[in-house]
């Protein structure tokens, strides 16, 4: 159990409930970021038409003073109308009239006036805030009751000395007063408007919530359903049978991808077991003719001792065992290359001084060939000696086993790039087999005894050395001959040469 186990038990491990709890949490997220804005919106809208409303009683106020006629007590929004020198309420209602019944009016008389306050007769008002106070009999559970708070009101002055004295001495003030009236903004009802709508927002987000998680649960497992498939087939294919393939979906989407990616892989997989088959079954088959030589050899010399010439016996058997050695190490090393493991040890080689040292250093004594190299300047590689100069060695073994006459070495720098080339006059390669010479096991002089017709893996270990250096080795047509390319990354020569 891993230190990061104990934290994750309460997170679902199937995709479907991941992917359902994903998208129940994002959309939890926009719900919250809708209703809020919903929230102040329509508070913002209920407070506004509040306001609307308070005007429109106001200016039905006014217009009832300008008559001379005392508002009723009846009204939706609390008001109250006060003048100057009188301590009582002209009028008020909507609840203004419980708070001192009788005695002294609420809200502040206004300042003498001696003109009317609107001359040109237009409608206006103020708003500012006021605290309402409380009364003895206040009743904290009436949401409506607007004792003890501070409120936006609106409020209109009315000149008493433009109307008739009839009027004024209806209204009971004199005839030089000057009447307010107030209208008290109560936000309870934008406030109940608020707290509805977010209840209708939570109980529908919280619907909506479930039905998202439900949706995006079933549609996520319906959309699986081919995943698993894909994964049962799978699940079928093993060493022994490696064909089993995976139907792809005609749809067209990503599990149609996935499905072709996936049968490309078992594809890739199939070959390389074949190849590895194939391999192991070539291996045996080189290994087992040198064996069969050498026990050959060495049991009909204990049959035969006084009969059996012994350095020859000896000699062959040397012969075999370095057969076999050879072949033991060339196998050794197409499995480190098969691995693809980073080459070890890079340093900075020469290759135009590799190429003349093997040159000096080669044996030619079976037969009568001129060797040759062929540079104009040094050509610095990034890679390891050692797989360099097997590189180079395979290509001359192989060079030395067909030519004629002459081996001729060509080192040159191509911007980027150095080019070396091993060129022979020997009978050449057929153009249908340029590329399978460099199969392993795959011999062209099958008819030429083994003995002196190589291992067949010289050309395929050069090019895995080759692609292992990031470089390319190929074959070049020619008249004459054979003429193996070489193709590598040109590095900066060292310091100080």
């Amino acid at each position: 159990m891993t230190a990061t186990e104990p934290r994750r038990r309460w997170w679902p491990r199937s995709v479907r409930a991941r992917t359902a709890l994903a998208a129940a949490s994002t959309a939890a997220v926009i719900l919250f970021g809708i209703g809020w804005w919903v929230h102040h919106d329509v508070y913002r809208q209920s407070t506004q038409i509040a306001e609307e409303q308070a005007q429109n009683h106001l200016l039905a106020l006014v217009d009832q003073l300008n008559e001379g006629v005392v508002p009723g007590r009846r009204s939706a929004v609390p008001y109250e109308v006060v003048a100057t020198g009188r301590r009582t309420a002209v009028a008020s209602g909507g609840g203004m009239e419980d708070l001192d019944p009788g005695t002294r009016h609420v809200l502040p008389a206004p300042s003498a006036l001696s003109a009317p306050p609107d001359a040109e007769g237009e409608w206006s008002y103020t708003t500012r805030p006021l605290r309402i106070p409380a009364h003895r009999d206040d009743n904290p559970g009436n949401p409506f009751d607007p004792a003890g708070g501070t409120y936006p009101v609106l409020y209109a002055d009315v000149w008493a000395g433009a109307l008739s004295s009839e009027k004024a001495a209806a209204m009971g003030v004199t005839a030089d007063a000057t009447l307010r009236a107030y209208v008290v903004v109560l936000p309870n009802t934008a406030d109940a408007i608020a707290r509805t709508t977010d209840h209708l927002l939570l109980r529908a987000g919280l619907v909506g919530l479930v039905l998202i998680a439900a949706a995006t649960y079933f549609a996520v497992r319906v959309a699986l359903r081919p995943v698993e498939a894909i994964r049962v087939l799978t699940a079928s294919v093993t060493a022994h049978d490696p064909r089993e393939r995976v139907t792809v979906p005609a749809t067209g989407h990503e599990i149609t991808a996935l499905a072709t990616t996936l049968n490309t892989t078992l594809q890739r997989l199939d070959d390389a077991a074949a190849r590895q088959r194939r391999f192991v079954a070539d291996a045996a088959h080189e290994l087992r003719s040198p064996l069969t030589t050498l026990l050959a050899s060495l049991e009909v010399a204990l049959a035969y001792p006084e009969r059996t010439d012994w350095p020859a016996a000896a000699t062959t058997a040397a012969r075999q065992t370095r057969r076999l050695q050879a072949l033991a190490e060339d196998l050794l090393l197409l499995a480190r290359l098969d691995t693809r493991a980073p080459a070890a040890d890079a340093e900075t080689v020469d290759l135009t001084a590799l190429a003349s040292r093997l040159t000096e250093q080669y044996p030619l004594t079976a037969q009568p060939l001129t060797l040759t190299c062929d540079s104009t300047a040094p050509a610095h590689a990034h890679g390891n000696p050692g797989e360099y100069e097997r590189l180079l060695r395979n290509l001359i073994d192989n060079a030395a086993r067909h030519a004629a006459h002459r081996i001729e070495i060509t080192v040159r720098n191509q911007d980027a790039w150095i080019v070396l080339t091993v060129h022979d006059d020997g009978p050449g390669v057929p153009a249908e087999d340029a590329e399978r010479i460099f199969e392993r096991f795959v011999r062209l002089d099958d008819a030429r005894s083994r003995d002196h017709g190589g291992t067949g893996l010289g050309l395929a270990i050069a090019r895995d050395l080759a692609h292992r250096h990031r470089g390319t080795l190929t074959l070049t047509p020619r008249t004459l001959g054979a003429c193996f390319q070489l193709r590598l990354p040109r590095a900066p020569a060292p310091a100080g040469k």
